[in-house]
């Protein structure tokens, strides 16, 4: 591995092709899918799937920007609509009163409830189907070795990078306790 600058080889070329264009692939014909199928956006399934793991199915909007790397302004928008269709609600939040909750309504999670198996199917048609057991390990072991890095890579909190409190988003520190 090289960080001089100069161009990929052809191995890596080819490579690196093949994964950008399996990447663009796989989650177009997912979120595609995931639409036709449920009405949610790939943004709507990542936000229900958050609410619907946590405690209460309750969280602060900046530990939902987290799951979909929404920065502030864009997230409101984002949860004003979902909640202008049932799925969530704000509340405001007792040990913050300046804060706010999102809270997932029954209709949310009938919506995550329904999608949830048509999203495993898509998975396993679009992915896991067309590997073998040797191959999903090996996908698994190149997964992990990337997130390695690029995790490594990232900026500590309050250490400056894409989000965080000078740049208009709360620090996450894990949940927060609301209501």
């Amino acid at each position: 591995m090289s960080d001089t600058g100069e161009g990929l080889d052809e191995r890596e070329e080819r490579a690196w092709v093949a994964f950008f264009e399996m990447q663009v692939r796989f989650w177009r014909h997912l979120g595609q899918q995931l639409q036709r199928d449920t009405g949610l956006s790939e943004p709507d399934f990542a936000v229900l799937t958050a609410l619907a793991q946590a405690p209460g199915g309750r969280l602060r909007p900046f530990e939902l920007g987290g799951f979909i790397d929404y920065e502030k302004s864009r997230l409101h928008h984002h949860l004003t609509r979902m909640a202008e269709r049932g799925l969530l609600v704000r509340e405001q939040c007792a040990e913050a009163p300046r804060g706010a909750v999102v809270v997932l309504t029954e209709a949310g999670r009938a919506a995550i409830d329904r999608a949830m198996p048509r999203r495993t199917a898509h998975i396993r048609r679009w992915l896991i189907d067309r590997l073998s057991a040797d191959e999903l390990d090996s996908l698994t072991g190149i997964s992990h070795a990337v997130l390695e890095g690029l995790r490594a890579a990232e900026p500590e909190p309050g250490r400056g990078g894409g989000g965080g409190p000078e740049h208009g988003q709360e620090e996450y520190d894990g949940p927060r306790s609301c209501g």
